[in-house]
């Protein structure tokens, strides 16, 4: 086995690595009236004054009928107080994850903040007429590229993928309309609960998380760290 084939290099010991986390904490006066309104002032955090990379990149987790998970990292395009929307093929494994079991989780690690929002819900597609709406504001690239590939599923190689994006690139040159493809489309992720995760000093962590109510309102818990 060569040095760069060691399993555990004494030198990058993942159980050495800490960090001693002294960002303001977060309060429960300090929250919005709802978890979305509260998401909003953080994202803005994050995507301003942090100046993350890819902010709306988050984690989604979603598990098959006998309950094996699977996580992959998805960019969320909306939200609103009615949920937190992506797109993907509806032929990919989180989609024929969600087809079975809605049950959803969404995970943004913003770690250079000291911060993270864990989102559990169920999610549903979105109509087409939506669906139809993102898809128009995608580069011309992105939008071949939603044909080219049938997400998830063995591809022989590399070569594969691109003499098939070639071809509907000559099919569909710069500036003619892409037709939406109907194997592809959005998830709308309704929230039953919405953790907001500050990390303090001590790993004594501020977790506040909101949780809904029969009603529609929210309210709120702390958690232990």
């Amino acid at each position: 086995m060569g040095q760069d084939d060691r399993v555990t290099d004494p030198d990058l010991d993942p159980a050495a690595m800490r960090e001693q986390y002294r960002a303001e904490g977060l309060d429960e006066g300090e929250l919005a009236a709802t978890p979305v309104a509260q998401f909003a002032r953080w994202f803005r955090q994050a995507a301003t004054e942090a100046g993350l990379f890819e902010p709306n990149a988050m984690v989604v987790s979603t598990a098959d009928t006998e309950g094996r998970p699977s996580s992959r990292t998805v960019l969320l395009k909306h939200f609103d107080e009615e949920g937190f929307v992506f797109y993907t093929n509806y032929g990919s494994r989180k989609a024929r994850d969600l087809a079975a079991n809605p049950h959803i989780s969404l995970l943004f690690p913003w770690h250079p903040m000291a911060r993270q929002v864990i989102v559990t819900g169920t999610a549903r597609r979105t109509g087409r007429d939506e669906t139809a709406g993102y898809f128009r504001t995608r580069p011309h690239g992105s939008q071949l590229g939603a044909w080219a590939s049938a997400q998830s599923s063995p591809v022989a190689g590399r070569a594969e993928l691109d003499t098939s994006y070639a071809e509907l690139a000559a099919r569909y040159p710069e500036g003619e309309q892409v037709p939406v493809p109907p194997h592809w489309g959005g998830f709308r992720v309704t929230p039953e609960s919405v953790e907001f995760w500050q990390g303090r000093e001590n790993r004594l962590h501020d977790r506040l998380r909101y949780v809904a109510r029969p009603d529609g309102t929210w309210r709120v818990e702390r958690l232990a760290p």
